[in-house]
């Protein structure tokens, strides 16, 4: 079966901003499984990036869309649905530098929107030198027995395979970040806050690793799912229409802040209709109230989904924003 298409380069505007960006073969590097699905066409854009499976068996927990068929499904425009198998998209740099960032992008828990936000990102961060990898998490409603924990064990996952790799692909196992978009936010969010929970019993040597990241960039992230900030997808999707007070307290993001979370970057337009502002002030109190080094910028205007931003407008600072602070903080050296 011929994966879908996976049109995850959104055109010139996205290459521009990365042109030290390495197109890899889709190929797994000697000593990872088999991916188990057939390969997307050579024609299709965004077919060379090289694919990195989570897990070397079926995810924790069972369930899920037909193993059988594609690996995920994607539309022209990179939106994804239909993950059977979650895995990383590798963009490597032509020049590393010795960090690396795990992508998440949004979509309200429904669809991941790569080719809008994890790719054009990946791309850049790669002209920064750092190794990015753009990751293709479980969709709670696809039917997973793990339901709301799926994205989440994903990215610990994900963090984990991301440091034992580090050696493989040329970036040091302390500088190892994530970056979260939307729903995307509260996943990594949540990776950034809850990575010593004990979601899923270990599966190979790799989950003996820290699924701590180094630093946390949240961008107008969805934090939290209680009222009167709850009217998301992401909370529709993650706790229902009608959630338990402990199913809500669980996955907010702010309610659970330990003082060992990384270093956070939050950025957010003060107009953002969907994930409303008072998430980013929120998680700001909450880190602040730990004594978490966070940083925050709120635009004026931006509204929601503006990826890097539209030139010209106040959330298009945001990029320079983040690579001046991971460079004070150390996480990007160039």
């Amino acid at each position: 079966m011929v994966l879908h298409r996976r049109t995850l380069l959104t055109g010139a505007a996205a290459l521009a901003v990365a042109p030290e960006a390495v197109a890899q073969p889709a190929v797994p590097p000697t000593g990872d499984p088999p991916l188990g699905h057939d390969a997307p066409p050579r024609t299709a854009p965004g077919s060379t990036l090289e694919v990195l499976r989570l897990w070397p068996g079926k995810p924790p927990g069972g369930g899920g869309p037909n193993p059988e068929g594609p690996r995920f499904d994607e539309s022209r425009e990179g939106v994804v649905t239909g993950v059977a198998e979650p895995c990383l998209l590798v963009m490597r740099p032509a020049r590393p530098t010795g960090s690396a960032m795990v992508i998440a992008a949004g979509g309200g828990y429904r669809r991941i929107d790569l080719g809008h936000e994890a790719v054009p990102v990946g791309l850049w961060l790669n002209g920064l030198g750092v190794t990015a990898f753009a990751l293709v998490y479980r969709l709670p409603g696809e039917g997973w027995a793990a339901g709301a924990d799926a994205p989440i064990q994903d990215a610990m996952r994900a963090v984990r395979l991301a440091r034992a790799r580090a050696r493989r692909y040329g970036y040091e196992p302390n500088r190892i970040g994530v970056m979260g978009f939307s729903a995307g936010g509260h996943l990594m969010g949540s990776a950034s806050t809850r990575f010593a929970s004990p979601l899923y019993a270990a599966v190979d040597e790799d989950d003996a690793l820290s699924a701590r990241p180094d630093v946390a960039a949240l961008i107008y992230p969805v934090i939290t799912l209680k009222p009167p900030f709850d009217r998301t997808s992401s909370r529709r999707v993650l706790v229902g229409d009608s959630p338990t007070r402990v199913a809500t307290e669980t996955y907010s993001v702010e309610t659970r802040v330990p003082p060992e979370t990384p270093p956070t970057f939050l950025a957010q337009a003060a107009d953002d209709p969907i994930a409303v502002v008072e998430n980013s002030l929120l998680m700001f109190s909450a880190l602040r109230a730990v004594e978490v080094p966070v940083e925050m910028h709120l635009f004026e205007r931006g509204g929601h989904g503006f990826n890097l931003g539209v030139p010209g407008s106040p959330a298009a600072a945001w990029p320079g924003l983040f690579a001046t602070w991971a460079r004070r903080r150390g996480f990007i050296r160039a």
